[in-house]
């Protein structure tokens, strides 16, 4: 009883900790403005926190950090609208890599590429709704592109620091 209750207190600060870290990954994001000819299109960086949470600690965790970082990066860094575009990315995107990691044959790189694609694909929805208006669907062949790329750049990052993250959590307390 007493071990699974450390191991909750374990996964929420490990959780706070990934929160902290996906906050200073978006300001650096909105910095960086990488694609700042293509409207809308960023690297993504703070979403490396959500595959590491999704990989190391646990799916429920990664979906309340996919959540959280949406609502606090927008408030911190953006506004009010565009919150509403984040949170339908981010949900998307949280419901899809959790299908695809739980199938358990998908390497992480696949799953990031199918959040950062998802992850636009939820924004473009968001647009449609509000602009009552489909003539936007032209800006899908961009998003889809920009999705895989910096999903796979991130699933790669991923990939490289996941055995160290995991190494540290297991010195810091098991999961």
């Amino acid at each position: 009883m007493m071990q699974s209750h450390i191991k909750s207190i374990n996964k929420v600060a490990y959780l706070g900790v990934l929160l902290a870290f996906s906050l200073i990954l978006s300001y650096l994001d909105s910095l960086l403005m990488f694609f700042s000819s293509i409207p809308g299109v960023k690297l993504g960086l703070a979403n490396l926190s959500v595959i590491v949470c999704l990989y190391l600690i646990d799916y429920k965790y990664a979906f309340i950090l996919s959540i959280l970082k949406a609502v606090l990066s927008s408030l911190l860094f953006g506004s009010a609208f565009s919150m509403i575009y984040s949170l339908g990315g981010a949900f998307l995107s949280i419901f899809f890599m959790i299908i695809f990691y739980k199938i358990n044959i998908i390497h992480i790189i696949t799953v990031s590429i199918i959040g950062g694609v998802f992850h636009n694909i939820g924004q473009l929805l968001v647009a449609i709704f509000i602009l009552k208006d489909t003539s936007i669907l032209y800006y899908f062949p961009i998003l889809m592109i920009s999705g895989l790329l910096t999903g796979a750049i991130l699933g790669f990052v991923a990939s490289i620091v996941n055995p160290y993250i995991k190494k540290i959590i297991s010195i810091g307390g098991n999961l």
